[in-house]
């Protein structure tokens, strides 16, 4: 029987032949492993040292040997036959050990296995100094389950705490005897947490000779490491070869940055560099910026319009000096105040359609933004870009958000003596959700604005708004409800520059209105039980609704006209609503299979609702309209639907018909639909009557496990003219993938190859391509961040 010892006891001495005639040889060679063990601790080839060493000797070790030995003449004790020796998470075995206790040696061979959490070590046999925790591997692999690695090798040395050589040796992240791809070279070199290196280095696929290189070097840390990024390769038709070279720079735990080198065959060098950094939890901010001195330029000059130009107007584009900058930051301040600041600055209005892709792509940028602050940019063909920085803070029912706003045109910044874009600086917003009261039936809410406009040329000035609304809502018993509101609008302007009338700058306007809104609803339900199946209960809900809306006639030609909230039109409009719900009362699926009643399967709050169903459609009537014999005076009927039955489909649609015209106004429908084997097929349909029309879609289609094959298209049926297309391949194997795209854009060809090495990375492109995307909210990329997380400290 395997006996329980603890290691730090003293069980023997070899000076005192009769302990020998007290214990049985086995267990007592089973005590000496166990004292082999307590010096080494885990010296081996493992990655996770320290925790292995950090031995509890109040923990017992449980060992086992077949057959035990001692050599009295060479003082060394031998194990034969299954030994294994095993405490928490370390475990020894192998067919034979011999233990010289004085020199502190110790010789482990057949079949070794050494395991340690999830990192194992295997081989013929091992030599280890205990003392120095040194030692040789023959014949053996190291498995590190932090970054999957296999390094296998004829003679592997430990001749450091963290380092390594071996002779002969391959390395993958390929599981099985025959891995799909390997490096092997003449000596391997590898310090933990550093970096590895290979001498002669061949990278084979299936033992079949490929790429050869006279050195290699690799990462071994599991931690984030500076060091050179995956090179990027693509050729386009417009830029012609492109190659990027990213550096990695891991500055602390909380910050890091990458620096770009990049070579456009048509164009030049472009640089970039992106910085990032994690000050708190909720503090966080990543800066990019880029630059080319472009070698090609629209100058008007033999065929460079068509070359380098873009379609759409007669404008030159002579940008030599070209570059962007963007940055997102979020700031946690006292008092539980927030702070956001977006910044977004482009040299011209071709660069961002000039480079959407790649590591400096706009589509690189976009996605990364939106995936760490939620917020994206503005569209890449949009030449006025947004920047901004905005302090808000949320009480309960209560708003503030304080915001300058600042718009940059880049065609009136470069090409015009005149800028007329409005700026919002600062802009500041209060609202007051509705609340009851104290002591009334009365309901009150309020909504406030400040903004400073300025602009360069134009109109200049300063306007506050305050909107309080006054609120009775009734309820007549369980039939309807009826809720009556007054809304009194005070809205004062100080103009400092007027430049529709000179003779009002530095004048201040006031305008008073009110306006009236009456509001009656019913709510009609029926709940529908199912004796099979997994829906228990469908509620249906109709909701009728009829608004009517006043607001007196105002002249306001007097005051300046920044936005909307200067010229509010008069209205006197009637409109009614009805909205239809599904909802349906699942059971969840863990107590279904359990077979218990249901009295005792789970608690009425454990079932699960889901609202599946919403079609709303509503329609106005203009009763001023109406009074001056308008032949119009319903305005078109608007309905919406949105339909979820289930996790693979959703459904939303929305249109005005006009029934004046028999036709639509417009029509706007967008499907997704999904499957286990994860093929998802998205369309995108929509029309503007007399001014757009477009379809885009997008399919996923996995032919098998490892291989997926998707395609998307992007058609103006309006102008009838295609936008984009693009096809591509990508093969996902347990230890490798290779992505294969081509891209189809109205003014560029894109072809991209890209492999990845999973583990020690690839070579290829990193443009993140569009596989899948849907108009629902959501963002579905298959782009990777090329470094890990960071945190603050």
């Amino acid at each position: 029987m395997p006996k329980c010892l603890n290691a730090h006891t003293p069980l023997f001495s070899a000076s005192n032949p009769s302990f020998l005639q007290l214990w049985n040889r086995k267990v007592l060679m089973l005590v000496l492993i166990s004292i082999f063990f307590h010096s080494a601790g885990a010296w081996a080839f493992v990655q996770n040292k320290e925790e292995l060493t950090k031995d509890d000797p109040s923990i017992p070790w449980h060992i086992a040997a077949d057959e035990l030995s001692y050599d009295s003449q060479a003082e060394v004790y031998i194990a034969k036959g299954n030994v294994s020796i095993t405490k928490l998470n370390k475990r020894l075995s192998a067919d034979f050990v011999r233990f010289d206790h004085k020199k502190m040696l110790a010789h482990a061979s057949g079949n070794v296995v050494m395991a340690a959490g999830e990192d194992l070590l295997t081989g013929n046999a091992i030599d280890v100094d205990l003392v120095s925790e040194t030692g040789t591997l023959y014949e053996g692999t190291i498995f590190l389950q932090e970054n999957h690695f296999y390094i296998s090798g004829e003679k592997i040395q430990k001749t450091g705490d963290q380092t390594y050589q071996a002779e002969k040796a391959s390395l993958t992240t390929c599981d099985g005897p025959k891995p799909a791809w390997k490096i092997t070279g003449r000596n391997v070199n590898v310090t933990i947490e550093g970096y590895g290196t290979l001498s002669h280095a061949t990278f084979q696929t299936r033992d079949v000779p490929v790429l050869y290189a006279p050195y290699m070097i690799f990462p071994a840390k599991t931690k984030r490491q500076s060091g050179l990024l995956l090179p990027e390769l693509a050729i386009s038709e417009r830029n012609g070869f492109e190659y990027t070279q990213p550096f990695y720079w891991a500055i602390s735990d909380s910050s890091d940055a990458t620096f770009y080198a990049m070579h456009i065959a048509n164009r030049g060098e472009k640089v970039g560099a992106e910085y990032r950094y994690v000050l708190s939890p909720e503090s966080k901010g990543t800066a990019i910026i880029d630059y080319l001195r472009d070698d090609k330029i629209d100058n008007g000059i033999g065929s460079a319009s068509q070359d380098w130009g873009y379609t759409g107007d007669s404008a030159l584009r002579p940008n030599e000096d070209r570059y962007w900058f963007r940055m997102k930051h979020d700031q946690a301040l006292p008092n539980r105040f927030h702070a956001k600041l977006d910044l977004d600055i482009v040299s011209d209005q071709d660069y961002l359609q000039d480079f959407r892709h790649g590591y400096l792509g706009f589509d690189h940028s976009d996605l990364e933004f939106f995936r760490y602050f939620g917020r994206d940019l503005d569209d890449y063909n949009d030449p006025v870009r947004l920047n901004r920085f905005n302090v808000s803070k949320y009480w309960t029912g209560y708003t503030l958000n304080a915001e300058a706003r600042y718009y940059d045109n880049v065609i009136y910044r470069r090409w015009s003596d005149t800028d007329p874009t409005l700026q919002k600086l600062p802009v500041i917003d209060f609202y007051g959700s509705k609340k009851e009261i104290p002591s009334t039936p009365m309901y009150f809410e309020v909504s406030s604005q400040y903004v400073n406009y300025y602009r360069k040329d134009g109109t200049r000035g300063h306007r506050a708004d305050l909107y309080p609304r006054v609120s009775y809502p009734y309820r007549f018993r369980n039939y309807f409800t009826f809720e009556p509101s007054v809304g009194v609008r005070e809205t004062a302007w100080y103009v400092d520059e007027f430049s529709e009338r000179p003779q009002d700058s530095n004048s201040t306007l006031n305008r008073n209105m009110y306006d009236v809104q009456l509001d009656l609803s019913t709510e009609l339900f029926r709940v529908f039980s199912f004796a099979s199946g997994s829906t228990d209960k469908l509620k249906h809900v109709i909701r009728p609704q009829i608004i009517y809306s006043y607001i007196p006639d105002y002249s306001q030609n007097d005051y300046p006209n920044f936005d909307k909230i200067d010229r509010i039109e008069r209205k006197n409009l009637l409109t009614y609503a009805l909205t239809n719900t599904l909802i349906s009362k699942s059971r969840p699926k863990s107590s279904e299979a359990s077979g218990a009643p249901p009295s005792e399967m789970f608690l009425p709050t454990d079932y699960l609702y889901n609202e599946f169903l919403r079609f709303y459609v509503e329609q106005s009537y203009d009763i001023y309209k109406a009074n001056h014999n308008d032949p119009e005076p319903f305005t078109p009927i608007y309905g919406e639907i949105q339909y979820e039955p289930f996790r693979y489909l959703t459904l939303q649609a929305d249109a005005k018909y006009s029934h004046y015209d028999g036709d639509f106004r417009t029509r706007n429908v967008g499907s997704l639909i999904a499957d286990d084997r994860g093929d998802k097929l998205f369309v995108e349909y929509r029309y503007e009557r007399d001014f757009a029309e477009s379809v885009y879609t997008n399919l996923l289609f996995s032919i098998t496990r490892n291989l997926r094959a998707y395609t998307d298209y992007e058609r103006n049926l309006y102008d009838d003219q295609r936008i984009a297309s693009g096809f591509g391949v990508k093969y996902i194997s347990q230890c490798w993938s290779v992505d294969v795209r081509y891209i189809d854009e109205l003014n560029d060809r894109r072809y991209v190859l890209l492999l990845n090495l999973f583990g020690i990375g690839g070579f290829g492109s990193a443009t993140p391509s569009r596989e899948f995307e849907d108009i629902f909210g959501g963002r579905n990329s298959m782009l990777s961040s090329p470094y890990q997380v960071i945190s603050a400290q």
